[in-house]
């Protein structure tokens, strides 16, 4: 089978990959258009996917050694993939522009070092979830987008580790650098990432995790995911 033509996946198995959200990346994709919902729930459930291997695996070898194999499987062509992995199938949806997305693998090896994290790590961290949005860019058709893409994924990225770091200088760094950072406008197939990106900031600001669950937050979502601004 080639990369253009992608199988049908269960709605069984996208419900799976959709309650494996967070909540607000939950949030975020009921604003992707038809057209866009299966690659952008694509990234989300990989980021998550790619997270949880980390939060479980109770050596940083452990975790270098299963993202070792989501690296090698996205730089496969698709036809290449085992099957009986739903997010592999759905990923299939991408027609091949997959390969972009080593480097948010690359950003979550960089989060397996020992505390506290060099702002490089950081950095890494953050620009792999840009280049997974820009690289979403171009499966959507949108690669006139794609520096808007990565700016706004990595401004995200920096908002939302600030709230997640347990170090107390890691979350010093990251709000310095999401401080210097900044937001972008992007079309209809990406709104999603600006809800993602517009509720990380509020919660930060806020201080806590209402600022991205309370009812002016989701005025915001909706804002953002609708209108764009």
């Amino acid at each position: 089978m080639t990369d253009s033509q992608t199988p049908p996946v269960s709605a069984s198995n996208e419900d799976i990959l959709v309650q494996s959200l967070p909540t607000i990346s939950r949030l975020a994709l009921v604003y992707a258009p038809k057209a866009a919902r299966e690659q952008t729930l694509a990234l989300l459930a990989l980021d998550a996917r790619l997270a949880h291997l980390l939060r479980h695996s109770r050596e940083p070898m452990m975790a270098q050694l299963r993202l070792a194999w989501w690296r090698e499987s996205l730089g496969q062509s698709a036809d290449q993939w085992p099957d009986g992995e739903p997010l592999l199938a759905l990923l299939k949806s991408w027609k091949g522009h997959h390969g972009g997305l080593v480097a948010l693998v690359d950003g979550w090896e960089a989060m397996t070092g020992a505390a506290p994290l060099p702002k490089t790590a950081l950095d890494t961290m953050a620009r792999g979830r840009g280049e997974a949005f820009a690289a979403l860019a171009d499966a959507l058709g949108r690669g006139e987008e794609r520096q808007a893409a990565l700016k706004l994924g990595r401004a995200w990225a920096l908002n939302d580790l600030a709230m997640r770091l347990g170090h107390a200088s890691e979350r010093e760094t990251v709000r310095e650098m999401a401080a210097a950072s900044s937001g972008a406008r992007v079309s209809r197939s990406l709104r999603p990432l600006m809800v993602l990106h517009g509720l990380a900031a509020r919660r930060l600001e806020k201080g806590d995790e209402s600022g991205a669950t309370s009812p002016a937050a989701m005025l915001k979502a909706m804002r953002l995911g609708l209108l764009g601004f």
